[in-house]
């Protein structure tokens, strides 16, 4: 290990615990950059992924998501699952059922981990096949490394902080992301929500896809469902005219 590097990276997480006024934000950070976290942020540093760890930009249920910068100063988001603090039950809802966890259901740190790879790997997929999501760049450990999504200045904001002047596109864009998600991915995002997508340019990216099921998944269907309401009960306090059974049907890509 470079420890010239390894000292680096730990000052700047000290600022960022500094920065952070509260008990109980030091205590989330303090959660976050574990040994572990801090490894494997280490190794994103050494491979010339990451230079510098800059300021948070949003905490969740599992995780926290930071911006970083890359050694040439472009933007990423650097996503830390949270190993000692993550909801286990909630991500063992996702987990049942999916080939990819068969062997590791029993251990909480090697859930996390896969976890994260499973995020990786469902973002690869989606960015593939032309969904519009952030565009991964590389995993380690509890660690993803991905598309910092925003400007300069600030992060792009949820879709539920945003006023959209004409709802209908942005609506039928994200349903046109939903189905190419589903068809020709494969994938169901499983927690879609005006949470999960960000506005950039005024068009949605859908974050968050560390969930999202294979459509052979034994509850995918009723997940692909939720989402639908989800998305048409939104859409529709905006004025969008929509309902959930034309929907579904255009997310499978049937003809109406």
């Amino acid at each position: 290990m470079d420890k010239e590097l390894y000292h680096h990276l730990d000052s700047q997480i000290d600022k960022l615990r500094t920065r952070r006024k509260g008990a109980q934000d030091r205590k989330t950070e303090d959660e976050v950059f574990d040994r572990s976290t801090l490894l494997a942020i280490y190794d994103l540093m050494a491979s010339g992924i990451v230079e510098t760890v800059d300021f948070p930009i949003s905490t969740g249920k599992e995780g926290n998501v930071f911006r970083a910068t890359s050694p040439s100063g472009t933007f990423l988001a650097l996503k830390i699952y949270r190993t000692a603090t993550a909801n286990f039950n909630a991500i063992r809802m996702y987990i049942v059922g999916d080939p990819r966890f068969k062997g590791i259901e029993g251990s909480k740190r090697k859930v996390i981990m896969a976890w994260s790879h499973k995020e990786f790997r469902n973002l690869e997929l989606l960015h593939g096949k032309g969904v519009r999501v952030p565009k991964p760049i590389q995993f380690s450990k509890n660690v993803v490394a991905m598309e910092y999504i925003g400007t300069d200045e600030q992060p792009a904001p949820m879709l539920k902080s945003v006023v959209l002047e004409d709802p209908q596109p942005f609506f039928d864009d994200i349903v046109e992301n939903m189905r190419k998600a589903y068809v020709d991915a494969g994938l169901i995002h499983a927690d879609m929500s005006e949470y999960n997508i960000l506005v950039r340019d005024g068009v949605g990216v859908i974050i968050d896809v560390g969930q999202a099921v294979m459509r052979n998944h034994p509850n995918a269907q009723d997940f692909l469902r939720r989402d639908i309401h989800n998305i048409v009960h939104y859409f529709s306090k905006l004025g969008v005219k929509c309902d959930a059974g034309s929907v579904l049907a255009r997310v499978k890509g049937e003809k109406p």
